[in-house]
């Protein structure tokens, strides 16, 4: 399965145009991206400095923002940044991964996929292929971001928490966006001197000196796979589930309780995006 593809003349100027939206915020994805393109191989790092737009330098981190930015003028891509469940505390590609129309295998699963599969053709030599997987690079990287991102993994009936109204201290906020920023931005106002570098850097060491343990299972991928969805979908309805809408139903005040014991369930999915993304692209750029 294909998606649509987008004109790279068109790329800057979306950039300015349209707002962010969604999806760890901007913060969580530069986080999960800049994880990444440290942990690339020679070969990988390479490929993604061939691919990278001009705009963007060498910093991936840079452009892991792209397709939401893109998102309100390509409606197409709007389905493939998450996964709802029937209000159920598990995840099965087969009945999950589709969009609002039944279109399988349109979700960030399927997605994940399939600009893996895209970027598995990189040495085909052709111009216009790697015209194209510019823009592969730049969703799968997202997307990556996206499906760790425990309410991108959410329930149909409230839209991954969109519609379940909460304060977040005193301000009034959706129970995603908890997720997508305002924990993130609060972290990074108390402990990280209000500095995105500084809540990267917290992160890599948390990942050397935490759970370096844990690295070997999260980069692994089952049945010589490339990538593994699934996998990160199934962590995340849990997560979802266990975190995200405990104790924050309709109408709750969050605050330092929520925040104090939330915040290593987000810097864990954020390290494990960051490392599953860099060990994809690995993979893919052997």
């Amino acid at each position: 399965m294909g998606y649509r593809c987008i004109n790279l003349l068109t790329i800057v100027s979306l950039l300015l145009l349209f707002p962010v939206i969604n999806g760890w915020g901007i913060d969580g994805h530069l986080t999960v991206c800049r994880i990444a393109q440290s942990r690339l191989s020679e070969a990988a790092a390479d490929a993604v400095k061939q691919l990278l737009p001009e705009y963007a330098g060498n910093d991936l981190g840079s452009v892991c923002s792209w397709a939401d930015e893109v998102r309100f003028r390509f409606h197409w891509s709007a389905p493939l940044h998450f996964i709802n469940t029937p209000d159920v505390c598990n995840y099965k590609y087969t009945r999950d991964c589709e969009d609002d129309t039944g279109e399988k295998g349109r979700c960030v699963a399927g997605a994940i996929n399939n600009y893996t599969t895209q970027l598995l053709t990189y040495n085909s030599g052709s111009s216009q292929a790697d015209n194209n997987l510019t823009e592969a690079l730049l969703f799968l990287s997202h997307f990556m971001g996206d499906i760790h991102q425990p309410l991108h993994v959410g329930f149909a009936s409230d839209k991954g928490g969109n519609t379940i109204d909460v304060h977040w201290y005193r301000r009034k906020q959706v129970l995603h966006h908890i997720w997508d920023a305002s924990i993130i931005e609060t972290a990074e106002e108390r402990l990280y001197n209000s500095n995105v570098d500084d809540l990267v850097d917290a992160v890599q060491k948390n990942i050397t000196n935490d759970w370096a343990d844990l690295i070997p299972r999260w980069e692994t991928c089952s049945l010589n796979k490339t990538t593994c969805p699934d996998i990160y979908a199934s962590e995340g309805i849990k997560a979802a589930c266990d975190w995200a809408y405990k104790g924050a139903t309709e109408g709750t005040v969050l605050e330092d309780d929520y925040f104090i014991s939330r915040l290593p369930i987000v810097k864990l999915r954020l390290a494990q995006g960051g490392v599953r993304l860099a060990a994809t692209l690995n993979r893919i750029f052997q």
